[in-house]
């Protein structure tokens, strides 16, 4: 059975200075739905993903999507439009102390719902990595086994998970940590 990859990152939205990030939300989802690699993501009938329930905190917001392999998902994330947006990630998003990014196989064809994602980050916080909700950091193949080529990024977040790259993080790297 072929296998895709599921991912999920969740963040707090730190208010009211946002106008920036919701300008750029459609640019960066028309880049991400042209990237290779990219299969889906979730969104509402306007695709929007922001409006997708989630939790009842009104500031937590989730993006959703599956690609084909980590690799894709890794190469358009530190790239780009995106990765000058992950630049500025602290302005728009408070730290949270639970992970906030999660990767897992999912079956071609299978999409992933915001339920299935928040159990998947609750595991991997419970857990730690493993093939059933892993990160950048620690990353799991389709075979179910750790990658052995070590991390695909280097910055791991104080909670466990990697959801800004490298070249994201004030005083990271120029570029982002070969895979």
């Amino acid at each position: 059975m072929k296998m895709q990859l599921a991912q999920v990152n969740v963040a707090r939205l730190r208010a009211p200075e946002l106008a920036d990030f919701i300008a750029g939300l459609d640019p960066v989802s028309a880049l991400a739905e042209a990237a290779p690699g990219f299969v889906w993501r979730l969104q509402d009938e306007g695709g929007n993903a922001t409006n997708i329930p989630y939790d009842p905190d009104p500031l937590l917001i989730v993006n959703l999507s599956v690609w084909e392999d980590v690799e894709a998902v890794r190469a358009f994330a530190s790239s780009g439009v995106h990765l000058d947006f992950l630049k500025r990630w602290r302005e728009w998003f408070t730290r949270m102390a639970q992970p906030d990014t999660a990767m897992w196989g999912v079956a071609a064809g299978k999409r992933p719902t915001a339920a299935q994602a928040k159990s998947r980050l609750a595991q991997l916080e419970a857990q730690g990595p493993t093939a059933h909700a892993f990160t950048f950091a620690a990353p799991f193949g389709p075979d179910g086994l750790p990658r052995t080529s070590g991390p695909i990024t280097s910055r791991a977040e104080p909670n466990g998970t990697s959801s800004i790259p490298a070249a994201a993080a004030p005083g990271g790297p120029a570029v982002p940590d070969p895979a």
